[in-house]
């Protein structure tokens, strides 16, 4: 039985690799423009920071936070963002497939739903655009508020990234869950994703006590930035709220995909197709 489970994984693996050589020789079809692409998404998440810091410049701190601070903070939404992209894809344009058809595809294949949907696409250029900001941004700001790079804060690091990526796709497969009923769900992905997410780039207790419940309880980009963040800064704001949830991120995302996968698998009993395939 092990041997078996041993060789599923194996499988699924080489099949994920099998998938992404496709997905890069597509974008290395038109080089320039994907190129120009990257290069766009970069510049204009660059943008957004550039606005942010001459706002912030006014200021010498801001409830104790420091410029180089908040960058910090900013910097884990871009680089688990840039995580999120690259893995899953697939997720954020769940709502596409369905529209045009491509999902009808996945379906008469024997391969499970989730795998494929995740493997057949992958964004290079939105996870070039917003890794580098975030790189930027950390390379920036990490020595300057002080970040020791010990073994026990580097892997906290890391898995808080993966978590702030779950937390993200589960935050889009639930939007993408509506699909199956109302086919375009584009507009309640920007609701509950890009909407919410702009309340993630700064602290959550500069917040009003309604704002900082919907970011820790209902769309936890909390768990995505602010407190990975003060793990590392521990700034007096921390004392607003539980210590236990500088811990919490890898289970805040295992616990929503979970849920929202639930919430999918009954979504999918109710899809009929768009009519729409192209292929």
């Amino acid at each position: 039985m092990e041997t078996k489970g041993t060789n599923k994984i194996a499988e699924f693996i080489y099949l994920f690799f099998i998938y992404s050589k496709l997905n890069t020789k597509i974008m290395l079809e038109y080089k320039l423009d994907r190129f120009l692409l990257a290069f766009a998404v970069f510049f204009r998440e660059i943008i957004s920071v550039v606005v942010m810091v001459l706002i912030l410049t006014r200021f010498v701190h801001i409830k104790g936070w420091e410029m180089n601070e908040m960058l910090f903070l900013y910097s884990f939404l871009f680089l688990s963002y840039s995580l999120f992209i690259f893995f899953f894809t697939g997720i954020r344009d769940f709502d596409d497939m369905v529209y045009n058809g491509e999902f009808d595809r996945f379906l008469i294949r024997p391969l499970g739903l989730m795998f494929q949907i995740i493997s057949s696409r992958i964004d290079y250029c939105a996870t070039v655009g917003h890794g580098a900001v975030g790189i930027i941004l950390l390379l920036h700001t990490a020595g300057s508020a002080g970040i020791e790079w010990n073994a026990r804060n580097l892997l906290y690091y890391i898995t808080a990234l993966i978590g702030g990526a779950i937390i993200q796709a589960s935050l889009f497969m639930l939007s993408s869950c509506f699909s199956f009923w109302a086919v375009k769900t584009t507009n309640l992905r920007n609701l509950i994703f890009f909407n919410s997410r702009r309340f993630a780039g700064y602290p959550i207790s500069f917040y009003p006590a309604v704002i900082q419940k919907m970011l820790i309880f209902i769309v936890p980009f909390a768990f995505v930035s602010y407190f990975p963040a003060q793990f590392f800064l521990r700034k007096p704001d921390i004392e607003m709220f539980w210590s236990g949830y500088l811990y919490l991120t890898p289970v805040v995302g295992a616990a929503m995909f979970a849920l929202v996968y639930a919430f999918w698998r009954l979504g999918l009993k109710s899809y009929s197709s768009s009519g729409n395939s192209m292929y």
